[in-house]
Formats: C-alpha cells, sequence, structure tokens
C-alpha cells in the first residue's frame, strides 16, 4: 500500500491573534454605528441610556438636521464648477429706478423711458407755494420728483399740476438725511445720472436746471451746488456767487474761496471749506458721488452736520476739480428753519434745541471719521493735510 499524503496542519491560534480580531470586531462594531447616527440618523436611544448621553446624541442629530437644512443648494455653471446662489444671474435685476409703472396694458412695448436726473426735496404744507414754483422749474421728462413730507401732510397737495407724477414719502418729524439714507439707496436711484436733494426754502427765478446740468458737465463736477444769491441766507464764503475776476470767479464755475479772515483761505488753502467745499442745502450729485455720499450717511445722526467737510472724497478724482459752485446758475436761499417746533417747545426754544443736536451729532461724525481711519490699515488717506488741520 502507497503511504497516504501528509494532512495540512492547522496553526493553532496565539493569543496575540485573539486580542487582534477581538479589536478588529470592536472597531468593525463602533465604525458600523457612527456610520448609522451620521448618515442615517436612527440611532436608538434606550430606556437604559443614561441622560448625559441620551442628550448628547439628541443634539447631535439636531445639529446635523440644521446644517443640512442651511446648506445652499448647489448648482453647476456649466463648466463643472459648483455655484451656490439661490437664483440664476441672469434673473437677478439689482437696480431700480422711481418711474410710476401702469398696472394695465403691455408691459414690454409700454415701457417708459426713465428721467435722467432725479429731484429729491423735503416740504412741508407751510411752503407749498414756494415749493410749487421750485419743482415747476424742473422739467417732467428729464427730472423724477420725489416729496419727503416732514409734516406727514400729503392729500393737501393733491391739487398741484404735477402731484401725480410726484413720489410721495410722509414721516412726521424727519430730516432730509432721514429719508435720503431710507429712501434713495444707490441701487434705487441708480439709473439717474444726477441727483439733486434740496432744501425746500430757495427760490428758483433765475435758475435753469437744463442750463446747470451742461455746466456741470462740461466741467466734470461730480458734486456740486448753485452758487447763492447776495440776500440769501449764507453760512460760508465759497458758496456766495462771484462775479468780479480774480475773486475766485468771473465765470460759469468757481472752485475756491479767497479771505483773510478766520477761516484763512489763500493760494495754499487745499482744505474745504476754502476748496473742494460744497454746502448741504442744495446739492447735486452724480451717479458716483451719490453711491459714494449715501455709505457716509450715518443711519442715526440726522442733520448732516460734518458731512459736508468730507464730500470731496467722494468726487471721483481731485476734489479741488471735481467739486464747485456754478456762479451763472444761481439761487436765492431764504433760510426758513423748518423743523424744531412741536413736542411742547416754542418755535425758538425748538431751534436752538436742533442746533445743539446738530453740533453734537458733528463732534460724533468726527470721532467715527477718525475711528475708521486708525482701523483701517489699507486705506490711504489722499488729503493728509485735511486731517491735519
Amino acid at each position: 500500500m502507497g503511504s497516504s499524503p501528509p494532512r495540512p496542519q492547522m496553526k493553532r491560534s496565539t493569543p496575540h491573534m485573539l486580542v487582534a480580531a477581538l479589536v478588529f470586531l470592536v472597531l468593525l462594531f463602533v465604525a458600523g454605528a457612527a456610520v448609522t447616527v451620521h448618515h442615517k440618523d436612527r440611532r436608538p436611544i434606550s430606556p437604559s441610556t443614561s441622560p448625559a448621553a441620551a442628550e448628547k446624541i439628541t443634539l447631535s442629530r439636531k445639529m446635523l438636521r440644521d446644517k443640512r437644512a442651511e446648506a445652499p443648494a448647489a448648482s453647476s455653471d456649466g463648466g463643472g464648477r459648483i455655484r451656490s446662489e439661490p437664483l440664476p444671474r441672469g434673473i437677478v435685476q439689482g437696480e431700480s429706478n422711481l418711474e410710476m409703472v401702469s398696472m394695465v396694458g403691455d408691459p414690454e412695448h409700454g415701457r417708459q423711458k426713465a428721467s435722467r436726473s432725479l429731484l429729491a426735496i423735503p416740504v412741508g404744507i407751510k411752503n407749498k407755494a414756494a415749493v410749487d414754483k421750485l419743482v415747476s422749474k424742473f422739467p417732467a421728462e428729464e427730472f423724477a420728483l420725489m416729496l419727503f413730507h416732514y409734516d406727514g401732510a400729503v392729500e393737501q397737495w393733491g391739487d398741484l399740476e404735477w402731484h401725480g407724477r410726484a413720489v410721495h414719502v410722509a414721516a412726521a418729524g424727519q430730516t432730509k438725511w432721514w429719508f435720503a439714507k431710507r429712501f434713495l439707496h444707490p441701487d434705487v436711484v441708480a439709473e439717474y445720472d444726477y441727483v439733486f436733494l434740496w432744501d425746500e426754502d430757495v427760490e428758483v427765478d433765475a435758475f435753469d436746471p437744463a442750463r446747470y446740468l451742461a455746466i456741470v458737465r462740461r466741467e466734470g463736477l461730480e458734486v456740486s451746488q448753485p452758487a447763492l444769491e447776495r440776500g440769501s441766507e449764507i453760512h460760508h464764503g465759497i458758496t456766495a456767487r462771484q462775479t468780479v475776476a480774480g475773486g475766485g470767479g468771473g465765470g460759469d464755475v468757481h472752485r475756491r474761496f479767497y479771505r483773510r479772515a478766520r477761516p484763512r483761505c489763500d493760494e495754499g488753502s487745499t482744505a474745504p471749506p476754502c476748496t473742494g467745499w460744497v454746502e448741504m442745502m442744495v446739492p447735486v450729485f452724480s451717479r458716483a458721488a451719490w453711491r459714494c455720499t449715501w455709505g457716509m450717511v450715518q443711519n442715526d445722526l440726522v442733520h448732516g452736520w460734518g458731512l459736508d467737510y468730507k464730500l470731496g472724497y467722494c468726487a471721483q478724482g481731485d476734489r479741488t476739480m471735481r467739486v464747485g459752485v456754478v456762479d451763472s446758475e444761481y439761487v436765492m436761499h431764504r433760510g426758513i428753519p423748518s423743523l424744531g417746533g412741536g413736542g411742547g417747545w416754542s418755535a425758538s426754544a425748538g431751534r436752538i434745541a436742533v442746533r445743539r443736536r446738530s453740533f453734537a451729532e458733528m463732534q460724533i461724525f468726527n470721532r467715527r471719521w477718525k475711528e475708521a481711519v486708525a482701523a483701517d490699515a489699507s486705506w490711504a488717506d489722499p488729503y493728509p493735510e485735511t486731517a491735519a488741520a
């Protein structure tokens, strides 16, 4: 008989091999449990689970659900890249205007061309006649119109010819800059070449808006104002109409002011209010200058004091050239106080309180400006002499 082949012998398990197998099984079990909790969110909480462990599991599930709910839906831009915007780019309309739109008819063919500029005025019913003369100077085909009713009276204006084309906003006791910050966002008025943000107490007998804008465009002014006629309430000499050659004027526009007294303005003066400066009663802003100015207007500082010294930063270039006063188109500033009454105060006491608040706002604005400059290491001041002054 031949000999049978040798039987294969089983290797005997060693203690080390048993330990390794046990560790592998434990790891496999833990991984499966983790997958169940984090991916299927179905791990049961048994009665024997401690309160602390049960709270941890519940919290983990809630956080996972919240993250899934907050995550934006991803989409491809066609080139393999993933975008997370909720809307397709082509449907987003980021800019608007203040033009009236009909509720009937063909929306595609009934669309009207937007006016080229905007006139916005804070108004009170006591100055109705003066406002009517002012608005009537601005042709409807060239100017959109927005009225800020600081006394809340709107219906009383309904008998005026232009009432129906105006956008009326009413909020009792609020200032021009309060309205402007909330209702003249740059994206809303982006279709207008210029924004006229004027007070109501001006007379425009010698003013023509079309000629004014022709001069502004020709001279490259981004921030401007019409000069103030002699007899106006004038706070700074640079706003007065210059008619004598050698006095900083004599033409259509002057950009600087010369005066020996305080504030001293001479050939070497490059800071406001000697140059690069207009006042806040009848300013006119280009589209780009208004976007910059709107950002600078503080939400809680409503009188605008201090802004006029900084408008040159919004001039889209050299403020000594792009900020100016138009002499050939001038207005009369009557200086009639419109705010300050009410609240149980007399008119004079109310005006004093408004002036005190305005001065306090200017101090706050100047402090915020200095803090912002100090905090923004990437910003370089193009007019460091202003800060030094």
